[in-house]
């Protein structure tokens, strides 16, 4: 084959494959968290007197707007740190997920549960160069006079959509807190004893969401 076929041929395929990447991810990052932001919100105001009287259906709303929007299995691994996932058993992986999860939601369903109408500010995102990580910037705006609350995304692009994997508040980052203390669990007791912790964490969690039903 004429080499310069072959080289057109190449150059075909890059700009194919450069294309596709492109439309790869179909929203950028700052519009992922606005509009689930504002979805959440608008919703919370709708819905405020049947979650008033059923604050279980919180979980319902979390998972809808919110969940598909976040890569745990990404936190995960990052909040255990390499040694102890590598460490872990497939299925305490699988457990670890799954409660690491379940303890995001109903944190998260606590708070939005105490809404009461604040606004929401967007700031300027910023980006790392030497990754696919961006830092989406917020503000949660008190009433009266109080101080505006920093909230950050730092996010991926994870199957081709810009997920969350950490979230930082007032400067706070929750895998951070978390992996510190998680690691001190291990050390002292064991990843099985962190997971049961966890467990019966998230159920007093419940009880206290759904007044004990």
């Amino acid at each position: 084959m004429n080499l310069r076929v072959v080289v057109k041929k190449i150059l075909f395929l890059s700009l194919m494959l450069l294309a596709m990447n492109a439309n790869a991810v179909s929203q950028e990052p700052e519009e992922v968290i606005k509009e689930t932001v504002d979805g959440v919100l608008e919703r919370l105001v709708a819905e405020k007197e049947q979650l008033d009287a059923h604050p279980e259906r919180i979980f319902e709303l979390i998972q809808e707007l919110v969940i598909p929007h976040f890569d745990f299995s990404s936190m995960s691994k990052w909040v255990l740190g390499k040694t102890n996932w590598r460490g872990a058993s497939p299925e305490q992986r699988d457990v670890f997920v799954d409660q690491f999860r379940t303890l995001l939601v109903r944190t998260y369903a606590k708070a939005l549960l105490e809404y009461s109408e604040e606004k929401v500010q967007y700031n300027e995102s910023t980006k790392n160069p030497k990754s696919n990580l961006v830092t989406v910037k917020t503000e949660v705006q008190q009433p009266g006079e109080g101080a505006s609350i920093p909230i950050n995304y730092r996010m991926h692009i994870s199957g081709g959509e810009w997920k969350v994997v950490d979230v930082a508040v007032d400067g706070i980052s929750l895998v951070r807190s978390y992996r510190g203390s998680f690691a001190s669990e291990i050390k002292a007791n064991g990843l099985q004893s962190l997971i049961g912790k966890l467990t019966e964490k998230n159920e007093k969690l419940a009880s206290a969401l759904t007044g004990g039903n």
